[in-house]
């Protein structure tokens, strides 16, 4: 497919440059490797790393110094809910807490100079240091510098103006010490906990006093990169390195010499151009523009760092920057109002190149039109799109970014991608937008890396600043600039896309500095606070989750979090990281590990464990496998479960083999107890809901390793870089069956709300029976995973009284199941404890079933099929 805007043409295909990035989750130490090392004849630029990182924050005392380990916490980080029900959140009044003035926090005056905020002196913007002149900005009242003209930018941002309409405050930082009160445990670890509370105060009254405030610093792509007004455009960037800097593109035919910029002490370039004779604009919309700078590693043409747009033209490997600013009356004007945030959590995980039937890159039009109605049909309420920040290597699964403000050009125009939005709001879905700030692309002549020409641009230097595992670059997020750009990169997809919210990727990696990398976290307390946490990064987590909720009250954060930080998922004006939610990523792996079992060696209790093994008051996000499964070098739960039987036996017409009857029951079962007990929100990734049968292999070539090894391609075919939505449609095939009880689990959980119930308990989990029965909210869930034995007038203990009712069936006809069971029978309580309940009724359970009952009197409606 080829876009075309002013003569330019926008490519479909992938880039054949090749670096890797093992592990796609962003923040597991797997030892399987998805991508392929780079061969010799890579286009990407490496910097050389020193044996030694002598980079040191300038926000924060030197963690050597101030973040200390007290020893002797014991194991008993989390906190099983087995036996969880009725509970009683215990906090106390906001306003009979007082802030204590901790003595472990160090006073702004004993900072070492080179660790102080650098003042802005007077006469310059305290918005970031630029000097003021006629020549180049002025300071309005809101204390934002403007073009000469002091209008707003008008560049795709919000004017002022509409701004004003819709004031938004950030609200304050709390005091920090509601954490000791839900979680006792941390109050050996206050000095620490202290300091980053202390660490995180600081900053925030930092951008007050410079920034005027956490909304403005938020609002960075105002102020830096191309911005618009009446009488012409401003460009700006920060590169303090370059000794020299000029804008080039097709707007002045590249010559480096028309358009020179200036300089001012904090290392930010600026140009003004002002409009044509004609009035209209000196650079048009669809024009490719670069900045060209002399720096310490020579002289270098760069994308900007704060491009809209970017697009890689046919034949050619580098991308070129697009200056994106179509008239008005092309505009994508949104036409729906966003969805409010629901109770729970159904996510369906999708990426959008990949989401046709067909072998090729699918465009966000498409996606509009024929995905986002499956998404709703099958019951889900949220989509999480992945790879949206423009990589310009498309099997790197979008997390090797390297134009963070501008989306992916492999599948349409910004515009394209704002209707699919706004779209998805018609239809009731919340858009979540997979966002990678934990790590940058290591290319050069596309990304953030060597932009000034060092190493420590935006990044750490040294080996601080490498991820070796992911062939990447990691972020000093102890940087002013830094976290104006994160910061700024965050709000700009919420206020200009109208996205809902985000899911952080490899947040683990961000909040240590051994990046959880060959790291098994047992969760003893010292492993979360001593000398291996970044300070830094944990404080701009906070930093970002205030941004977020501060401006956008409906926003859903989520973390992906392998560790299980304490207070992850805890308010920032409590103390916590600010997430809603963290991904249960153990349940993935539990089942991975029980699917290379025999059926004979799984243990209940293991399952219940992982399931319910999470933090006390900290929301969790579910799943039994997401995209990290269904890559190359892993498998599906499916295919874990049926291997080929999939491509020979899953036709109604033909009989069956044991291996798929027993697949298809446990796929079922396994995605239910998963939902059923493993937190207050799911996610599933497009095509499991039907047990896709292929894994996905991005198109790739060839690659030669430096030790001259070859790692064979695919030829770059497209063949298994697609959904086979198709499978699913087929009522003839038994796909279509595992689809159809998906959709009714989801149906499930909008009629009862049970993930987000506070009732919660595990009544039986037998070893020898190999049943598992709980109760969530006012359902009763039972589970028999035995192989072959199937139980008569079993009985269940239940909490409540009364005649119950099937309202779900994982052996029923039409989820592929053999109907053993009649759904009009009716159950009916009997008095006395049993199972440590005070009622119970007897049930016929069968072999590798799971079976839902409610009262009947509580049964809104029955579950559609």
């Amino acid at each position: 497919m080829i876009y075309t805007i002013s003569g330019i043409r926008f490519p479909a295909a992938p880039s054949t440059c090749k670096w890797s990035r093992s592990g796609a989750n962003g923040s597991r130490g797997t030892n399987r490797s998805l991508l392929l090392k780079k061969d010799s004849f890579s286009r990407m630029i490496f910097a050389g790393m020193s044996s030694s990182d002598s980079d040191s924050s300038s926000l924060a005392i030197a963690a050597s110094n101030k973040i200390l380990v007290p020893g002797g916490q014991g194991d008993g980080s989390l906190s099983s809910t087995d036996q969880l029900e009725n509970p009683e959140t215990v906090l106390e009044d906001s306003q009979v807490l007082h802030d204590v003035d901790d003595p472990t926090i160090e006073d702004d005056k004993k900072l070492k100079d080179e660790e102080k905020l650098v003042e802005p002196t007077s006469g310059y913007n305290e918005v970031n240091g630029e000097q003021e002149s006629a020549s180049s900005s002025l300071v309005g009242d809101d204390g934002r510098a403007q073009s000469e003209d002091a209008s707003a930018p008008i560049d795709g941002t919000k004017s002022i103006e509409n701004d004003a309409a819709r004031p938004r405050t950030i609200p304050p930082p709390g005091t920090g010490q509601k954490i000791y009160e839900i979680d006792p445990l941390l109050n050996s670890h206050r000095e620490h906990l202290n300091y980053r509370y202390g660490q995180y105060k600081r900053l925030r009254e930092e951008i007050d006093k410079y920034e005027g405030g956490l909304e403005v610093f938020s609002r960075g792509y105002e102020k830096f990169g191309f911005t618009r007004s009446s009488t012409g455009i401003t460009y700006r960037e920060w590169a303090p390195a370059a000794k020299s800097a000029a804008l080039i593109g097709d707007f002045n035919n590249w010559n480096p010499n028309a358009d020179i910029m200036t300089r001012n002490e904090f290392g930010v370039w600026e140009i003004f151009l002002p409009n044509n004779a004609d009035g209209s604009p000196p650079i048009p919309h669809g024009s490719r523009v670069k900045i060209r700078m002399d720096t310490p590693s020579g002289l270098k043409d760069s994308i900007p760092a704060w491009i809209k747009f970017s697009v890689q033209a046919p034949g050619e490997i580098p991308y070129n920057g697009i200056y994106y600013d179509p008239p008005e009356e092309e505009k994508y004007v949104f036409k729906h109002s966003q969805p409010k945030k629901p109770k729970s959590l159904r996510i369906y995980e999708s990426h959008v190149g990949m989401s046709s039937t067909e072998p090729k890159i699918n465009t966000y039009a498409e996606f509009r039109d024929d995905v986002l109605p499956r998404i709703k049909k099958l019951g889900y309420n949220a989509v999480q799109i992945m790879a949206i920040q423009e990589h310009s290597y498309y099997a790197s699964f979008g997390y090797h970014v390297t134009n963070f403000f501008a989306p992916s050009s492999r599948c349409g125009t910004p515009d394209d991608l704002k209707s699919l939005i706004d779209r998805a709001h018609e239809l009731g879905l919340l858009v979540l937008m997979d966002i990678v700030h934990s790590h940058s692309s290591n290319n050069v002549l596309d990304g953030l890396n060597m932009f000034d020409g060092t190493d420590s641009h935006y990044f750490h230097s040294g080996s601080r600043g490498y991820h070796w595992m992911w062939d990447s670059r990691l972020f000093n997020y102890g940087n002013w600039e830094v976290l104006r750009f994160l910061l700024s990169n965050a709000r700009w997809w919420l206020e200009e896309y109208k996205f809902d919210g985000f899911r952080f990727d490899g947040v683990t990696s961000m909040m240590y500095t051994h990046h959880g990398l060959e790291v098994a976290f047992t969760g003893n307390y010292n492993e979360y606070f001593g000398l291996t946490t970044d300070v830094d990064a944990v404080t701009y987590l906070m930093l970002v989750n205030d941004v977020i909720h501060g401006l956008y009250p409906e926003a859903v954060s989520i973390g992906e979090d392998v560790s299980g930080m304490p207070a992850f998922c805890i308010p920032v004006q409590d103390g916590g990281l600010g997430f809603d939610y963290r991904l249960h990523m153990a349940i993935a792996d539990k089942w991975i590990e029980m699917l290379k079992k025999r059926d004979e060696d799984w243990r209940m209790g293991d399952i219940i464990h992982t399931l319910t093994n999470r933090r006390w008051l900290e929301k969790c996000v579910a799943y039994a496998e997401s995209h990290d499964q269904a890559l190359v070098g892993d498998k599906t739960i499916a295919f874990w479960l049926m291997d080929k039987d999939m491509y020979d036996f899953m036709a109604l017409d033909r009989p069956s083999t044991p291996l798929v009857d027993r697949g298809i029951a446990l796929h079922k079962m396994i995605r239910l107890i998963t939902m059923g007990l493993g937190g207050e929100g799911y996610l599933n990734f497009m095509g499991n809901e039907f047990g896709h049968p292929e894994w996905i292999d991005f198109p790739r070539g060839e690659q030669r390793l430096s030790d001259g090894k070859v790692i064979p391609g695919n030829n770059n075919s497209f063949d298994k870089c697609r959904r086979r939505f198709d499978l699913g449609d087929a009522k003839y095939l038994r796909y279509h069956g595992m689809q159809e009880f998906d959709r009714a689990m989801q149906h499930l959980e909008e009629t009862y709300g049970f993930m987000t119930s506070e009732h919660q308990y595990v009544s039986r989990k037998d070893e020898r029976d190999r049943v598992i029965v709980f109760e969530r909210g006012n359902l009763v869930f039972v589970f028999n995973f035995h192989w072959t034995n199937s139980y008569s007038d079993y009985r269940v203990g239940c909490l409540k009284p009364g005649k119950y009712k099937i309202v779900l069936d994982s052996d029923d006809a039409l989820f592929g199941g053999f109907s053993r069971i009649d759904h009009l029978a009716e159950y009916f309580s009997s008095d006395g404890w049993f199972d440590n309940r005070p009622h119970s009724f007897l049930i016929y359970a069968p072999c590798r079933t799971a079976v839902v009952y409610a009262l009947a009197e509580d049964e809104p409606e029955p579950v559609k099929r």
